[in-house]
């Protein structure tokens, strides 16, 4: 590495330092390249004690050049989400943080929750931290403005509307019940209530109504009474905060040993109208400018909206500047990164502050008594089962079919007593016809078993990385979804693989028994034990995963042989339009501009395609 340090450019960009398998494990930006990965090989940086611990694992370092530091901080940021590096800090679950969806790209525009964004020209309201909480807004959402909640994208025209129609949640635009300029003023009144433009929706209703109560529309005038009137409860229970009637985000936070928790106060018109919380990892060594600075690369790298304001109780002073100048080109305009010493703006700095410290306090007591519910049933379950060792990881199998069709199995795996879920693998049945669990085990954990002796070889050797073996960890404990059948077919597949010791029981749904092998009779354990309800919630999410999956196959079988009905569709042409949607479902809500761009498709076929999803 000392030797690539030559040729280092003096400018601007991304700095990623790599270790000996090729992981990335920081990534940083610079104004100056030359100065600012030289600085980790100096004398000075050996005093810190983050810096020195990575420096003792990097093996390698590359650079990106760009045109400016603002450039530099969106790339840091992008990549820091992409890679999650060991030494950079890291939102927890970043990836799957729920957003409010609003489809202004369409003619009729719906409202959802997805954990997607892409751009698409829709409106993205969040990332927020509690799906409950989402759940409750759009629920509110629908109450007040009766948008449409069917999936196409492009409505097909209807001779009957539909049950939400008849309750009033929806005006109907697919019976042409709405025109779309009316509609597109209900949507509006979502994006302002969204942006916490309370006022202003509500001077617009009560405008309207007026409108439509001296044109004698009583019944519309009284719909929009209702609207206005469930937005002033909304406006009720919002707390003032400042009387400049500003937009801002106030963002604190509190810290524990090696994680810390960032509170965001979200402040539209002067309202308080809500909060998130985000629990940061990886902040050991770290200050809480340094903390806080990252955090606001990360978080507004995703948000959708950025205020004029944003109050922090620490950051960077040499930041500030680029920060600024990133965060006005976002909004389009000009953000002010405050730190305020005194005042009101300080006191609401405090207030998010204390609010933080008082989350993360819950959260380490939960954590706390969680941590030691699960010791204790991990214990008591490695005394029950008479293991050697605790079962720190738990793999448990289930089967699931329709009487013997679109046949699959579940391995769901459980470290330290809790779900991990990007572990959990799904298995076609490839060998056994008909409904034969006990085959269908036994083949399951063939597969797994040798692929696992297969992968653990290879990484042995040098030829597959330890991060693409899926399946080289084998379980402290095996269980199956079954009684002595199921525990049988596990028993002869451990022998016939080599895997004899590994430690295996079944769990029998009906009375919940547990079955070991050479016992003649089960174990029983009483039912508040927390060894049984561990593996009761084991045992429930494989046969969830696994009865999922089967119903998607299923689903999909059932769709595949829909296209066949369709007159002038024949194999050809099915095969292009899978091939070019990846699945029915999407061929289903596909517009008709879409299903004739198809390979192979006219007119004609893609019309008639498109009516058959429709009728």
């Amino acid at each position: 590495m000392r030797d690539k340090l030559a040729q280092l450019p003096d400018s601007p960009g991304v700095y990623l330092f790599r270790d000996g398998s090729e992981q990335i494990i920081y990534v940083g930006k610079a104004v100056s390249l030359k100065s600012r990965v030289r600085s980790y090989f100096s004398s000075a940086a050996e005093r810190d004690a983050k810096v020195r611990a990575m420096m003792g694992r990097a093996r390698d370092f590359e650079y990106i050049t760009t045109d400016s530091e603002v450039e530099a901080l969106i790339l840091e940021a992008n990549l820091i989400k992409e890679h999650r590096p060991r030494y950079n800090i890291s939102l927890k679950d970043d990836k799957t943080y729920p957003y409010l969806k609003v489809t202004t790209n369409e003619q009729y525009p719906r409202v959802f929750i997805t954990r997607r964004v892409i751009k698409d020209g829709a409106r993205y309201f969040g990332p927020y931290t509690h799906v409950g909480a989402v759940h409750e807004t759009l629920k509110l959402l629908r109450r007040i403005f009766p948008l449409r909640t069917c999936k196409q994208q492009v409505l097909a025209p209807r001779s009957r509307p539909c049950l939400n129609q008849h309750i009033k949640r929806c005006l109907g635009p697919c019976c042409d019940l709405v025109t779309p300029e009316e509609y597109r003023k209900l949507v509006d009144g979502v994006l302002l209530f969204m942006e916490g433009k309370q006022e202003d929706l509500v001077e617009g209703l009560r405008q309207r109504m007026e409108e439509a109560a001296v044109n004698l529309e009583f019944e519309r005038a009284a719909e929009l009474r209702d609207q206005l009137l469930a937005v002033e409860q909304v406006m009720e229970r919002q707390k003032i905060v400042s009387s400049d009637n500003n937009d801002r985000d106030v963002l604190a936070m509190a810290r524990g040993q090696d994680e810390a928790c960032v509170m965001v106060f979200f402040v539209r018109g002067g309202k308080l109208i809500g909060r998130e919380h985000f629990m940061v990892e990886g902040t050991a060594d770290m200050s809480r400018d340094e903390v806080l600075t990252a955090f606001l690369k990360q978080y507004y790298l995703r948000a959708e909206f950025v205020p004029r304001e944003v109050l922090v109780e620490n950051v960077l002073a040499g930041e500030v500047e680029v920060l600024e100048h990133w965060l006005s080109d976002k909004r389009g305009g000009r953000v002010y990164l405050i730190r305020p010493q005194r005042g009101d703006k300080k006191r609401l700095v405090d207030l998010a502050g204390r609010n933080a410290l008082l989350v993360l306090q819950e959260v380490e007591t939960g954590r706390a008594v969680r941590k030691d519910e699960l010791q204790q049933a991990l214990q008591q379950l490695a005394e029950t089962l008479e293991l050697k060792t605790l079962p720190l990881r738990m793999e448990c199998y289930d089967i699931s079919n329709t009487q013997g069709t679109e046949s699959v199995a579940s391995m769901v795996v459980f470290e330290e007593g809790k779900p991990a879920p990007h572990q959990y693998r799904r298995f076609k049945i490839k060998t056994v016809t008909g409904p034969d669990d006990f085959a269908s085990m036994r083949e399951v954990l063939n597969r797994r078993l040798a692929r696992g002796r297969e992968e653990r070889e290879l990484v042995n050797t040098g030829q597959m990385s330890s991060r693409d073996a899926k399946f080289q960890r084998f379980p402290d404990l095996l269980v199956v979804d079954g009684g002595k059948g199921q525990l049988s077919s596990a028993v002869a597949s451990l022998e016939e693989q080599g895997f004899s010791y590994l430690p295996v029981c079944g769990l029998a749904k009906e009375e919940e028994l547990i079955f070991l092998p050479g016992r003649a009779e089960p174990v029983r354990l009483p039912e508040n034990s927390p060894a049984l309800k561990m593996l009761q919630r084991l045992r429930d999410e494989a046969h969830r995963f696994a009865v999922t999956y089967h119903r998607r196959l299923r689903v999909q079988r059932n769709l595949k042989s829909m296209l066949e009905e369709i007159d002038g569709i024949g194999a050809v042409r099915r095969r292009e339009l899978l091939k070019a949607f990846g699945s029915v479902e999407k061929i289903q809500a596909a517009a008709l501009e879409e299903l004739v761009a198809v390979p192979g498709m006219n007119q004609r076929a893609a019309q008639a395609v498109y009516d058959f999803f429709r009728n």
